[in-house]
């Protein structure tokens, strides 16, 4: 049985940090890639950022690049996200997800919640002005 249960979120002013993570079991022998996708209120669940199963390549969204940081430890079976820097706008329920590919071709992975198929049961992130 897959489990992803994500943990780190919490209230924290603008131009703070927090780090998100994200404790995977179930998943061997397959090695997925690993994402983190929000949804703020009214709105897309939207993808935030990708670590591929090797951890060597890696994707952001531009409203979060240079301020956040994806990374996995294969050894502790989890997932990272640090978060720097953070905005109002960065308010929202983050989700870590495994992907139904390993890596991916050209400069983006699939983006549509549809091309991951386990998703742990989210983690608040609010960020006060």
């Amino acid at each position: 049985q897959v489990q992803l249960v994500e943990s780190g979120g919490g209230l924290v002013q603008a131009g703070g940090s927090l780090r998100l993570s994200c404790a995977t079991s179930g998943l061997a022998p397959s090695m997925p890639a690993m994402a983190w996708f929000r949804q703020a209120p009214g709105k897309e669940r939207d993808i935030v950022s990708v670590v591929s199963y090797s951890g060597r390549r890696t994707y952001y969204v531009d409203s979060v690049k240079g301020r956040f940081t994806i990374s996995r430890d294969s050894a502790k079976n989890t997932v990272y996200l640090q978060m720097n820097s953070l905005k109002p706008e960065d308010t929202a329920v983050y989700y870590c997800v495994a992907g139904k590919f390993g890596s991916w071709h050209g400069s983006s992975p699939p983006k549509s919640p549809l091309d991951y198929d386990y998703w742990g049961q989210g983690t608040q992130v609010t960020v006060s002005s």
